[in-house]
């Protein structure tokens, strides 16, 4: 199930930095992942569970899978707009990422990432998403 409500998403400006590009200007396609990080975090933290809250409730969530698809490259002092949506959350965190071209607004790249609770104890999967997820989702106004 996608998630169409609005307040499950969130956006960031970025600027692409010279030592993220290779020789011919372009970024290196594992970057694209952290400029993700960025956006992923900025939505965690919209609802009040960051990794640090994550830890602190007793969870970690690993990143367990993704998928990218590069439509066009990012350059060196590109802006680009990060955009983060936390698509299923019941059983596992997916969230879908689109990269945009500031200047014209145009897609670069979609993407998405799948994490899972795991108990931080026991070191234990969890099928069903833990009970604070749902509380701190639950606040979002």
């Amino acid at each position: 199930m996608i998630n169409p409500d609005p307040r499950f998403t969130t956006e960031v400006e970025l600027t692409v930095p010279f030592h993220d590009v290779d020789a011919m200007g372009v970024v290196w396609h594992g970057n694209y992942f952290r400029y993700m990080e960025i956006a992923r975090e900025a939505l965690l933290n919209q609802f009040d569970y960051g990794y640090r809250a994550m830890k602190a409730s007793g969870y970690l969530w690993p990143v367990v899978d993704s998928r990218i698809k590069y439509r066009s490259p990012l350059t060196f002092e590109q802006r680009i707009r990060v955009q983060a949506t936390l698509e299923e959350y019941e059983n596992r965190l997916r969230i879908g990422y689109r990269i945009f071209d500031i200047a014209g607004n145009k897609p670069t790249t979609t993407a998405y990432t799948i994490q899972v609770a795991v108990e931080l104890q026991t070191g234990e999967l969890c099928f069903v998403s833990p009970q604070i997820l749902f509380e701190r989702l639950g606040r979002i106004q």
